[in-house]
């Protein structure tokens, strides 16, 4: 008969095997589903076209724990005997892993339902890499009410064994700009004849860049990077527009609101400069994890008991984690726990180690009984 730890890890293969994008995640749901009632786990009756919401306990105080199910677009290089069956997809991003993780968690929730003073909303939900799952979840106003919404990320770059969190930002308000440029097409030879969006393009590049270095306060943080630039479709022709597209990292709303109202800026003297159109489309995409400070407290004397080597994350990391919409409507805490992998998220070799599932399952165990004592 399988122990515990390989019965998770055996799921967390199967998950592996069978990956599925953001808002594709059927059979993922399906087989969660599964899993959660072989358990007697009672599954909630949520408008969600993909994940789902398990519920243990009973009364009034409920607190949510939060896994994510999709995989990324990538074609899977690692040689396991269990990779991806799936062309084009694989769970680069560990999701395998927390599915596992927290399943273990729901079902261990499951042995002491009788004894826990209230409730716990499990969420296994869908579409994290794109920045679209927690929000679905938050809509469904499903965890209002919530006492705190826990969660944690696998990291490669630690040693299993190795929890890290801080107070504040963990990771970075994410936002996502667009900047199109009308001109004057011309021939080649004569650019007195036309307004020449290329130019454009090379001052905003530029310029750009200059918002974190000259407006920015060095003692703040913010990245502003271009991911594409467009113009022209030929040699000897000056092209009629041009566009630019890129995102900012940011970890304050003053910092963030600096960044947009710069950039705007920015574009709007070039386009009188120049007598062009230059047009910004600024998008919010996702806020940054922003740890409650009484969670954190709680949360290192958990991992600590649970027997972890426990560190303080030593700053906000600039990726994208939309369980920041979660912090709408409760306290949240969010941890990185290491997986030691040689290769990093988002890799095609990305390879975690499964030692990682040992512990998590207790660690959010004993985080919620903690948070129990707490809150009742």
């Amino acid at each position: 008969m399988a122990t515990f730890t390989e019965q998770l890890k055996a799921w967390r293969r199967e998950f592996h095997r069978t990956p599925e994008v953001a808002h594709t995640e059927i059979e993922t749901t399906r087989r969660i589903r599964e899993i959660l009632e072989e358990h007697d786990i009672t599954i909630l009756d949520i408008p969600l076209k993909t994940g789902l919401i398990a519920e243990i306990g009973q009364g009034d105080t409920f607190i949510a724990v939060r896994s994510d199910i999709d995989a990324l677009p990538i074609i899977e290089q690692t040689n396991l005997a269990y990779a991806s069956e799936k062309h084009g997809a694989m769970h680069a991003c560990g999701h395998d892993i927390h599915m596992a993780s927290i399943l273990g968690t729901a079902i261990l929730l499951k042995e002491r339902e009788q004894q826990l003073p209230g409730r716990v909303r499990v969420i296994f939900q869908a579409a994290e890499e794109v920045s679209q799952g927690a929000d679905a979840v938050v809509k469904t106003n499903v965890l209002q009410g919530a006492k705190a919404i826990i969660g944690f990320h696998n990291d490669p770059t630690l040693p299993v064994g190795t929890w890290r969190a801080k107070t504040g930002y963990m990771t970075a308000n994410v936002d996502r700009f667009k900047i199109e440029i009308n001109g004057v097409g011309a021939h080649a030879a004569m650019p007195q004849d036309g307004v020449d969006p290329q130019i454009i393009l090379s001052q905003l590049i530029s310029s750009i860049q200059t918002i974190v270095s000259r407006n920015v306060a060095p003692y703040e943080e913010a990245v502003v990077t271009i991911g594409q630039v467009h113009s022209g479709e030929t040699w000897n022709v000056i092209p009629s527009s041009g566009m630019i597209e890129g995102t900012v990292r940011t970890l304050t709303p003053e910092v963030r609101d600096l960044v947009e109202t710069r950039m705007q800026k920015l574009c709007e003297g070039l386009a009188l400069q120049f007598g062009a159109s230059v047009a910004l489309d600024y998008q919010r995409l996702t806020d940054g994890v922003n740890n409650d400070e009484a969670l954190q407290t709680l949360a290192w004397q958990v991992a600590e008991e649970t027997g972890y080597d426990v560190q303080l994350q030593p700053r906000a990391q600039m990726i994208v984690e939309d369980f920041a919409s979660y912090q709408q409507v409760a306290p949240v805490h969010f941890a990185m726990i290491g997986s030691d992998s040689k290769y990093p998220l988002h890799h095609p070799q990305y390879a975690p180690d499964e030692a990682i599932l040992d512990k998590v399952p207790y660690y959010f165990v004993n985080f919620v009984e903690r948070l129990f004592e707490r809150v009742r």
